[in-house]
């Protein structure tokens, strides 16, 4: 199969799957505007992570990684009217997009964005008992993967899932002599994730409008 192949079935489903959508549709253009890379979700990558967090009945959600917010919307409507959602944004001008971004999509009220690199800013969170959280989103520098799985998990509880993007990066993932620290940051998370007892996990390789990529979903078994 090829990109265009791939590209050609992701139009398919999201044409009978997800309906317009003005608000995201907006968050994108003003994302490019902006100058963002376009690295967000693709849609029905967005309307997975929305699905999971009803599933889970999540009410708490973090966010590492905002970008231009567009995850954070599909994410930020899956919570109750009582819900809360903080997402992590190292780069303020990437942060002031989402944050216009939530704003327009009528999210202001329950999405606290936080501006600062995600390893200063959890340890805060934890200070603040802002935790535990239902549902983690991990979509920030892939280098950095374990140390932010390990701070979702202090946060989390018996029950909550925690979703890692981008974990296949193109079938590099198998290649522990690549150099790119991209991959051996996710390496040594599935390193670690295999050890963790207090998680059970999988991951899947995804095709599409992002390419040849992946994701791993773990679940809290255990009290943390």
């Amino acid at each position: 199969m090829s990109q265009d192949q791939w590209n050609a079935v992701d139009r398919y489903l999201i044409e009978h799957l997800l309906p317009a959508d003005p608000q995201l549709d907006a968050a994108l253009l003003a994302s490019d505007t902006a100058g963002l890379p376009a690295i967000n979700v693709a849609p029905n990558q967005g309307k997975l992570l929305h699905l999971l967090a009803r599933v889970a009945g999540a009410r708490r959600i973090l966010e590492i990684g905002t970008l231009g917010g567009y995850s954070t919307i599909w994410l930020g409507r899956a919570l109750p009217d009582d819900g809360r959602l903080i997402t992590l944004e190292a780069d303020p001008a990437h942060a002031a997009v989402a944050t216009d971004n939530l704003a327009r999509a009528g999210l202001a009220d329950r999405v606290d964005v936080r501006v600062g690199k995600a390893l200063e800013t959890l340890p805060l969170l934890e200070a603040e008992n802002a935790g535990p959280f239902d549902l983690v989103f991990i979509d920030a520098d892939k280098p950095s993967n374990l140390e932010y799985f390990s701070w979702a998990l202090r946060l989390s509880r018996r029950g909550s899932v925690i979703v890692v993007d981008n974990v296949v990066r193109r079938g590099a993932i198998i290649d522990a002599t690549t150099g790119d620290p991209s991959v051996d940051g996710t390496r040594r998370l599935f390193e670690h994730v295999s050890a963790e007892p207090r998680v059970t996990a999988t991951a899947v390789q995804t095709v599409g409008g992002k390419g040849h990529d992946g994701f791993l979903l773990a679940l809290v078994t255990a009290d943390v």
